[in-house]
């Protein structure tokens, strides 16, 4: 199916010429003055709002706000901030940005600051449907140049929705020549297993007009890997992981904005984020691959094999490790004082879940473990 331009409405960021309108409804929302509270406690308010108010593009606005916004969060709540693999980059050219994903909104706002400071634009972000929850989040993250995925509908729903998104990631990819960021799976990684959906790269696909390479090659995909020192929102993913042994999990009201307010405001230790080997690297093995299925199966491998590669262990995840099968393999990465610290801040984040309480502190070392445990499994080949 061909799409115009026009079809991509409901979906796509604001252009230009509603980023002022948009901007006047934020500055008047009380969550707006906290969040100013919270970030530039020291600044004037009234200052700042009136520089955003007489703000007329996107990018304006990113450059403005949001990026001494995010890099004042980042001071805050975190040890610093370390990248690598950005020089891979061309300054010329879009990428496809497949991330695994594990806060809600600061994974790929700490893209966008360091694509800016690396001499790129800004990308696109997706924007889970499911997160649209008042006009107030809706008006902050369409003039961040986030555009809509739906996460409801039945199975035809869902078939034009994928395949609408699908060409909207291309276009805007190959004609609008800007990056874009998605993430590796629908929704954040729970478990601390960062697997990439054989399903997502079938939906790049829906789009593509040219063969499977060439259909491929030109969204130029580049693994994008984020590695936090403490997991965000910990404790709201072993308890949601802990309810779905025994039944499906349903979100509490206000949920997801609770879980967006957390993992902003909660300390993260040390954040890492490299940027993976471009996919078109890889691409010509698929020529040799026989079958849609098993190329696509390839493809995925490829990409969790660069998270794999590319995540970086903190000594909680080797902590996390050692405790969860009672052995010292990794005693060389912490000191007796960073375990005592680390069963402590254990021990907090699990207080508060009623359950058998074994059962949930596996869980919780598990979300820490198994990065530990994916870069063993690539390191020995199986």
């Amino acid at each position: 199916m061909m799409y115009k331009v026009e079809d991509f409405e409901e979906i796509r960021p604001y252009h230009d010429h509603e980023v002022k309108a948009a901007l006047r409804r934020i500055v008047s929302i009380p969550l707006f003055d906290k969040i100013l509270d919270f970030a530039f406690p020291e600044e004037d308010k009234k200052k700042i709002k009136a520089e955003l108010t007489d703000t007329y593009t996107a990018i304006g606005f990113q450059k403005k706000f949001m990026y001494p916004l995010v890099y004042s969060i980042v001071n805050k709540t975190s040890n610093g901030l370390t990248n690598d693999g950005f020089e891979q980059l061309e300054t010329n050219k879009a990428y496809l940005f497949v991330a695994n994903h594990r806060d809600i909104v600061l994974d790929s706002a700490i893209l966008q600051v360091l694509l800016l400071d690396h001499g790129h634009n800004t990308s696109e972000i997706t924007f889970g449907s499911n997160l649209m929850i008042n006009q107030f989040v809706i008006d902050l993250g369409k003039v961040n140049r986030m555009f809509k995925v739906h996460r409801e509908g039945n199975k035809v729903e869902l078939l034009k929705n994928s395949q609408r998104l699908s060409a909207y990631i291309r276009y805007t990819i190959t004609q609008k020549k800007v990056s874009a960021w998605i993430a590796q799976r629908g929704g954040r990684t729970k478990d601390g297993h960062d697997k990439t959906e054989p399903g997502l790269l079938k939906m790049f696909n829906m789009s593509g007009t040219k063969d499977f390479y060439e259909s491929f090659y030109e969204l130029n995909i580049v693994p994008l890997i984020i590695s936090y020192e403490y997991e965000p929102c910990c404790a709201f993913k072993v308890k949601e992981l802990y309810i779905s042994l025994d039944k499906v999990y349903k979100k509490a009201k206000d949920e997801d904005l609770i879980s967006i307010l957390t993992g902003i405001t909660q300390p993260k230790g040390r954040i890492h984020m490299s940027v993976g080997t471009p996919l078109n690297q890889y691409l010509k093995e698929t020529e040799h691959i026989s079958g849609y299925n098993n190329k696509i199966a390839r493809l995925t491998e490829i990409i969790d094999a660069e998270i794999y590669q590319h995540y970086k262990c903190w000594p909680t995840h080797y902590m996390a490790f050692d405790l969860l099968f009672n052995s010292n393999k990794y005693k060389e990465y912490y000191s007796g004082e960073d375990l005592k610290s680390f069963k402590e801040y254990m021990e907090n984040e699990i207080k508060d879940i009623e359950g058998d309480k074994n059962i949930i502190q596996d869980i919780f070392l598990k979300i820490y473990a198994n990065p530990v445990i994916n870069v063993r499994k690539l390191k020995q080949g199986y």
